[in-house]
């Protein structure tokens, strides 16, 4: 909200800081829920990343994730009791999703190390190590590399052209011209050297990071969520599984405000709401759009 979008900006927005605490998400939520009630607001929009930064740290089964998911529960029970103590459940609807999801990493065992296999001075730019690696070969080395990387287990390397289109990645111009993907809870790298570590203790190296996002976007475990409750919502509704581009389709209809061209599509979520989404949405008092980067695939408290 910190961002000027084609000369507009957000009536009120309280500057993002990294370090995030339950009191920061606590507090957030009141002051949105005291802006509909007051008639300050139409919409407000919560980005909490606690519960991300703990999978990352400790894993996303660790208990330091399910802590952090409690403490969200805890704050978000207290937002639905306010609702109904307000008379406001016919008035609010609430949209909470996530971005990703998350799986678990293994440092110390599953990490790619590239200068085992190629000589890092035949690259002219490396981007990024993790799940994705970018590689811009220097000339006359692109078949080289390919080929050797191509023989390395646990990842995969593809040219351009012939990266999955569900990706929808391999048109945009600053795409590599070869890029590796890792499988599941493996770790790409220049070499182990490069990883920061922890120092325990006992003088010995561990792994910083336990969890980690952005493999293949196919895997359970990769998935995000979308919860959502209010008068423009059917109730007890399942729906299929939808994409995080279709979630500005849902924001626009609750809020009343015709949705710009865009790669969402109405025929996934168009179930879940009372009336059809093609139809004009009634403007509500106010919608409450909560964003949380919880982890799908560890729900479990």
């Amino acid at each position: 909200c910190e961002a000027e979008i084609l000369g507009v900006r957000p009536t009120h927005c309280i500057e993002y800081k990294y370090a995030p605490t339950d009191i920061q998400f606590a507090n957030a939520v009141n002051d949105a829920l005291d802006s509909f009630k007051s008639g300050r607001a139409d919409m407000a929009a919560i980005y909490y990343e606690r519960i991300d930064v703990e999978g990352h740290h400790f894993g996303p089964a660790s208990q330091q994730r399910k802590d952090a998911l409690k403490a969200v529960d805890t704050i978000l029970q207290h937002m639905t009791k306010w609702i109904q103590d307000e008379s406001l459940q016919d008035d609010l609807n609430v949209i909470m999703f996530s971005d990703h999801g998350m799986t678990d990493i293994f440092w110390m065992d599953k990490v790619i190390e590239l200068n085992k296999y190629i000589n890092l001075s035949d690259l002219q730019q490396t981007q990024d190590q993790g799940p994705v690696v970018s590689l811009w070969p220097a000339p006359g080395k692109h078949a080289e590399i390919y080929n050797k990387l191509s023989a390395v287990e646990h990842m995969t390397v593809y040219e351009k052209e012939a990266i999955p289109s569900r990706f929808h990645y391999k048109k945009g111009k600053f795409v590599s011209p070869l890029t590796l993907l890792a499988n599941k809870g493996w770790f790409i790298a220049k070499s182990r050297d490069t990883l920061p570590f922890w120092a325990n203790s006992t003088g010995k190296k561990e792994g910083w990071q336990h969890g980690w996002h952005g493999y293949d976007n196919e895997l359970m475990d990769m998935r995000g969520f979308f919860m959502a409750f209010g008068p423009d919502f059917k109730s007890d509704f399942r729906a299929a599984p939808i994409r995080s581009v279709d979630v500005y389709n849902v924001m626009c209809h609750v809020v009343g405000v015709a949705p710009l061209p865009n790669n969402g599509s109405w025929s996934r979520v168009e179930c879940m709401l009372r009336a059809p989404a093609g139809a004009a949405a009634a403007v509500h008092p106010s919608s409450c759009v909560l964003g949380l980067l919880l982890l799908l695939c560890k729900l479990t408290l």
